[in-house]
């Protein structure tokens, strides 16, 4: 009989210790302090995963936290390979036996699903649903030494002292609510209902639609999420004002509308925190040209999509973009770029943004638990990231450097091993 936590499935529990990392089943003794789901995904994902791990290693090394941590295969390539998208039992133990989840990236050329769906969604849109993520975290901060890609070439063009904002994207409502609620459906083995087919004026022959609900408990959560972080914020770059910016295109679609209203009565009860709203085309504009302008930024979960990929451009890229995905009960870390399968296996990817997710992942783990080790680790990361970014003389070739993955993530764990020990050292 498989004792397996997944049924038929069982897992390499991986456990971070001060004696290195040590393998066993799922029956291994619990001793960590946070349980950790790893989730290496497609591509570049499994690339900064090992990376991730090896920071996790370095931190446990050099401070009281514990890790344990369970890596679970899923994915386009896990599929194309197995057949499932990953383990049966994966979700009710991302669900049930994780303090937070850590992944890679999802998405694989050729690897789709027989309804058409990518092959993994039930990894990341499963969980993002399934769990009631609703508030998808991107924080756009450009550190001192970024150099900016424009025209094949490197130059700086935003100032670091005038990029710092953080954008709260409503992450399971909208026009993805019908993927992300048929992911969580099939995540969890659930026969999703049919939708029934309608008829659109003025709409002749062959069609396609999709639905973008947008729910009062949707946006009245992620408003208030939004508020939240700004009042532990330091406000805007240039000036110090708290702000939160609502993105939209409420003069023309009314689920928009639905969300400025809200936004407006949630508004009143932070009199200290000052108001601002924006069309999502306007925005993008005001984004590049004013970015010193913004503190945070709560939008709808497409346009939240759209607007991050083009705000990782402020701070350096996609390399530079990390992700958490925050729930009531729930979380889920990630770096924003993707699988990237063009540069996987080469070990060339920028490691930045999921060790930067994994700062934030260390930053909640602090919030949450009341781990203040966690909350200095996190810190220390920060700082060890911006040391090594301002310095920029290890760096991958999308910030304009020659190094590889884990050039540049051995120099920020040796950065992190040393701050760690002089801070425990003094303490």
């Amino acid at each position: 009989m498989n004792d397996s936590p997944l049924g038929l499935h069982p897992l390499t529990l991986i456990q971070i210790s001060d004696r290195g990392i040590h393998q066993g089943g799922p029956d291994a003794p619990h001793m960590a302090l946070h349980r950790i789901t790893a989730l290496p995904g497609d591509g570049t994902g499994r690339e900064v995963m090992t990376e991730a791990m090896k920071l996790l290693r370095t931190i446990e090394s050099n401070s009281p936290m514990d890790f344990q941590i369970t890596e679970i295969q899923c994915g386009g390539q896990h599929y194309l390979k197995t057949g499932e998208e990953w383990p049966e039992g994966s979700f009710e133990y991302c669900r049930d036996e994780s303090d937070a989840i850590l992944l890679g990236a999802i998405g694989w050329p050729g690897a789709t699903m027989p309804n058409g769906d990518l092959a993994g969604g039930q990894v990341i849109l499963g969980l993002r649903s399934g769990l009631d993520l609703y508030a998808n975290v991107r924080p756009i901060k450009l550190y001192k030494g970024i150099q900016h890609k424009i025209h094949g070439g490197f130059k700086q063009v935003w100032s670091p002292d005038l990029v710092d904002m953080v954008v709260v994207r409503e992450n399971t409502e909208g026009l993805y609510q019908t993927l992300l609620s048929r992911s969580s459906h099939a995540a969890q083995g659930i026969p999703y209902p049919s939708v029934p087919e309608i008829e659109i004026p003025g709409m002749d022959g062959e069609f396609a639609w999709d639905p973008r609900p947008i729910s009062r408990k949707g946006s009245e959560r992620v408003i208030r999420f939004a508020f939240d972080i700004a009042e532990r914020r330091s406000g805007t770059p240039s000036d110090g004002t708290s702000r939160v910016s609502c993105i939209d295109k409420s003069n023309v679609t009314r689920g928009c509308q639905l969300f400025r209203s809200i936004y407006l009565e949630i508004a009143e009860n932070h009199p200290d925190i000052e108001t601002d709203m924006a069309y999502i085309d306007a925005f993008t504009m005001w984004l590049v040209r004013q970015p010193e302008f913004y503190d945070v930024v709560v939008t709808s979960n497409m346009f939240g999509d759209i607007a991050t990929d083009l705000a990782s451009t402020l701070q350096g890229g996609m390399g530079m973009a990390a992700s958490a995905n925050i729930g009531d009960d729930h979380m889920m870390f990630e770096p924003v770029h993707g699988s990237s399968p063009k540069y996987a296996g080469k070990g060339v990817v920028n490691p930045i943004a999921m060790l930067s997710s994994v700062q934030m992942m260390l930053d909640w783990l602090g919030r949450r638990s009341g781990d203040t080790d966690a909350t200095v680790a996190a810190e220390i990361v920060e700082s060890a990231i911006e040391n090594q970014v301002s310095e920029g003389a290890t760096l991958t070739y999308d910030l304009g450097g020659e190094a590889s993955t884990s050039e540049v993530s051995d120099a920020i764990c040796a950065r992190v091993a040393s701050m760690l020990a002089t801070h425990y050292a003094s303490a």
